[in-house]
């Protein structure tokens, strides 16, 4: 003999001590699943058999049940549980995380109970105990399902427990995570028979109109969101098209508020002939008993949601919340027909309903009808797709897993909405721009855990989300600009060559060792790392990220702040950077009207004056002053002893000193109009739909010079060349083009696997190398760096906690702008666009 559970449900054991409850457990159920409260008094007293320890143990049991329940895990309550105030918390647990409960009785004879006490070494209670449980679990017996058990099995004898085979997990009617679809869901119809089949004919299927059925195409499903019935001009068509698709296995419908009326009148129960009703009741005269028998029939067995493709789709009439999906209960099925209500009326006498969707925070995309909208829009990840066809609006389906919207006007308006259902005018932007107008502040607080495509789970620790959340709220631009941050770079592994801290070998062995054969050099800047989004027009800017205020775009820092000190300066720079793009084709090349890279803005003093004024510049001036007044002393002294040594070592740290102010003043310039700017952008991140991290960086570089250069332009190419790490004389030629860079003055370059994404054998490889110049690290760690006592220090280095730091923020980038394209909410965007912050607070030698 089987027996079958729901194999999501609150499986309560009951019988008297020796009944086998335990043994039972054990043998149909995983240790994991049990939740004992022997156990649970071991735990709270080191005494499985402290009775005095019941109060604290049963807590501890009720929390770990209803721990489990709000993951959605089946859980066996293994205690005597036998009389009804034991099984009534038990009961609300299952209630308040909508699960079923299921009893399973060991009602044993009392003599066999007795014989197994005896035989205990553990325990030995006295037989009127024995007799008190078995006398107390007979009496309520039969009050189990009126106390809101949904299943009862019972076993008399122990050859009763032993004839068991098997417990079967069956899954609820609303598990259909397996079906994938694709499906073409429709909103509320309600009797709109002739739109439904100019609906279905656009989505490609087949529609026999005369004979109310439907051949779907192109192994598709239909997902029909109820509602079928009421208002519209012929309701008894819609079930007929509906009711034979599911038949045939060609779709699913979940029911709503007006079919589950429409099925009490049918039942002849007394129900109020209004709000449609009495439409679709005089549409349906006459109809044949056998007829009628299958409409009931189809009516009652609709199932409140479906969950589809594993777990990712939840369908139902007026949506549902995250933690009631998947789930079993009168109150999960009430959400689904109504949603949720205040139990108020509005001034048209219609239930005010909480908007559930602006609260959701769930991973599953939740499609469903019940509200009239004008237009469909998505909200956390949910979207509303009745579009009030019967009150002259349209019939909408949304194709999954497409996101396509598809829609057909209203042949004419059936009925006058009590409610308008347009938006107020004053309203500006979509809803999910005016949900996101503020940072959510608890997805911005305390320990994170931030989900990524390319690194799993990343940890930010509170203190750093502190440090984070102060610069994002006093120094952030808008946030809804805050679509990328560009991670950190590490360098390579320190040099062994005698004169060098950093050298291009070093990153031929790091990638040569990850596995990767080609890599390309790209010319370091001397500037400030820029994010840099141009729109087409200002138009866009409200559509694509909700701001209205004037201007086509921004240009900030990688911390996340404005670089142009003054919006005039701003608009007036991304203008000429838009100009380029609309008169080369950008945006009809990418299909786009907006435009997200990753660059380096030149000069650099234009946005590090304060640095070069208080650090550079003075350490530079006092280190030549005083070194040179030095050595013109030390000059006038040579005929004493030992004073040649140190004139020696002086007019070095001089040289060193000169060298210092040279380096950094080659990357100074003056800067008084937009002509003095320059913009090198070597990523083009993202555009309308699409992120570019599929391509090679040879793609990125090669499509962005064709927008480099050229009279008001101020993008310019990044020089580069390609190395073949297995090609002895490509890595020596690439290696000879960095010393001439560095000859130059220049800062050194920046090595990159030739694909935007790597993975190696032990993970994600370091997206970027950074290979500075001998003259160029003079600025990074002080002008005597190279004297030998310093280098040979230096050389000492770790590169661990930098190396992590840049793959961390590099997945969190990834992941920040792909959840941006795809239409996620901002808050996750804003996770890892907070988590980048939040990382560059940790404890990470600057210089690095």
């Amino acid at each position: 003999m089987k027996i079958q559970i729901p194999e999501l449900s609150l499986v309560i054991l009951a019988g008297a001590s020796g009944s086998g409850k335990s043994s039972f457990a054990r043998q149909w159920f995983s240790p994991t699943e049990i939740v004992s409260s022997d156990a649970c008094r071991g735990i709270v007293s080191n005494n499985e058999n402290s009775m005095d320890a019941s109060a604290d143990a049963f807590d501890l049991l009720y929390f770990i049940v209803g721990k489990r329940l709000k993951r959605g895990l089946l859980t066996v309550v293994d205690a005597t549980n036998i009389r009804p105030e034991d099984r009534k918390r038990l009961v609300q647990l299952a209630r308040e995380y909508y699960v079923m409960p299921v009893a399973l009785v060991l009602n044993m004879p009392v003599q066999v109970c007795m014989e197994r006490n005896r035989q205990r070494a553990d325990r030995n209670l006295p037989p009127h105990v024995i007799l008190n449980h078995c006398t107390q679990l007979k009496r309520g017996l039969g009050r189990l399902r009126l106390e809101g058990f949904k299943k009862v099995l019972e076993w008399k004898t122990p050859e009763q427990v032993d004839a068991l085979t098997g417990v079967e997990r069956v899954p609820l009617w609303n598990n259909r995570t397996a079906d994938s679809g694709p499906f073409d869901i429709i909103g509320d119809i309600h009797g709109c028979y002739e739109e439904l089949c100019q609906l279905l004919e656009s989505l490609g299927h087949t529609v026999d109109k005369a004979a109310c059925r439907v051949v779907v195409q192109q192994g598709r499903r239909l997902l029909f969101l109820g509602d079928l019935v009421d208002r519209g001009p012929d309701s008894p068509s819609v079930l007929r098209m509906v009711m034979q698709a599911v038949q045939e296995g060609m779709a699913l419908c979940v029911p709503g508020n007006h079919d589950m009326k429409l099925l009490k009148w049918l039942q002849g129960k007394n129900v109020q002939l209004q709000h449609g009703l009495e439409v679709t009741a005089a549409q349906l005269e006459g109809i044949t008993p056998e007829w009628k028998t299958r409409l009931m029939s189809f009516l009652d067995g609709l199932i409140s949601h479906y969950v589809l493709d594993h777990g990712k789709l939840v369908v139902a009439h007026a949506g549902l919340k995250e933690n009631m999906q998947g789930r079993g209960a009168g109150a999960v099925r009430e959400f689904c027909l109504y949603g949720e209500t205040t139990g108020e009326t509005d001034e048209f006498g219609l239930p005010v309903r909480y908007n559930w969707a602006a609260e959701y925070r769930g991973k599953a995309m939740v499609v469903y009808g019940h509200t009239p909208v004008p237009e469909c829009e998505w909200l956390n990840n949910t979207i509303d797709i009745d579009t009030g066809c019967v009150f002259g609006g349209k019939l909408t389906a949304l194709r999954y897993p497409e996101k396509e919207l598809v829609s057909v006007p209203a042949l004419q308006t059936y009925v006058q909405p009590k409610r308008p259902f347009l938006y107020p005018a004053a309203l500006e932007g979509s809803l999910q721009q005016q949900q996101d107008a503020l940072p959510d502040l608890e997805t911005l607080t305390g320990k994170q855990l931030i989900q990524t495509r390319l690194m799993q789970n990343i940890t930010v620790r509170e203190g750093n989300s502190a440090a984070a959340l102060e610069v994002m709220s006093r120094f952030a631009v808008d946030p809804r600009w805050l679509i990328y941050l560009p991670p950190t770079m590490s360098p390579a592994e320190t040099s062994p060559l005698p004169d060098y801290l950093e050298h291009p070998e070093e990153a031929w062995r790091y990638f040569s060792e990850q596995g990767v054969q080609k890599v390309i050099c790209q010319e370091k800047h001397m500037g400030s790392r820029a994010v840099v989004i141009v729109c087409r027009s200002n138009e866009v800017v409200k559509k694509r990220f909700g701001i209205t205020t004037p201007g086509i775009g921004i240009c900030y820092t990688r911390t996340g702040r404005k670089f142009f000190n003054d919006d005039v300066t701003e608009q007036a720079f991304l203008l000429r950077i838009q100009q380029v793009l609309t008169n080369r084709g950008f945006w009809e090349e990418f299909s786009t009207d907006w435009v997200c890279m990753d660059a380096e803005l030149m000069p650099w003093n234009a946005k590090a004056q304060v640095l070069l004024q208080q650090q550079y510049a003075a350490t530079g001036a006092a280190a030549r002053n005083g070194l040179a007044q030095a050595v013109a002393a030390l000059q006038q002294a040579t005929a004493v002893p030992g004073i040649p040594g140190l004139l020696s070592a002086y007019t070095e740290r001089h040289a060193m000193a000169e060298k210092f102010t040279a380096a950094y003043g080659r990357y100074c310039r003056e800067v008084k109009t937009l002509d003095d700017y320059q913009l090198a952008p070597f990523h083009l991140l993202a555009t309308a739909g699409n992120t570019w991290f599929n391509q090679t960086h040879e793609w990125h570089m090669n499509t962005i010079a064709r927008y480099c250069g050229g009279e008001n332009n101020p993008m310019i190419a990044t020089s580069w060349i390609l190395a073949d790490l297995a090609d002895e004389n490509s890595r020596n030629a690439a290696t000879a083009w960095w010393m001439g860079l560095t000859a130059a003055g220049g800062e050194g370059m920046v090595v990159k696997p030739e694909q935007y994404v790597t993975q190696g054998a032990k993970g994600l490889v370091q997206p970027a190398l950074k290979i500075r110049g001998t003259e160029y690290l003079r600025i990074i760690y002080g002008p005597e760096y190279t004297h030998a006592a310093h280098l040979s220090r230096l050389k000492k280095r770790g590169l661990q906690a930098k190396r992590s730091l840049a793959l961390r923020e590099f997945a969190l980038g990834v992941e920040a702008l792909e959840s941006f394209v795809a239409g996620q909410p901002l808050r996750h965007v804003h996770a890892a666009v907070f988590g980048v912050l939040a990382l560059e607070s940790e404890a990470v030698d600057p210089r690095l």
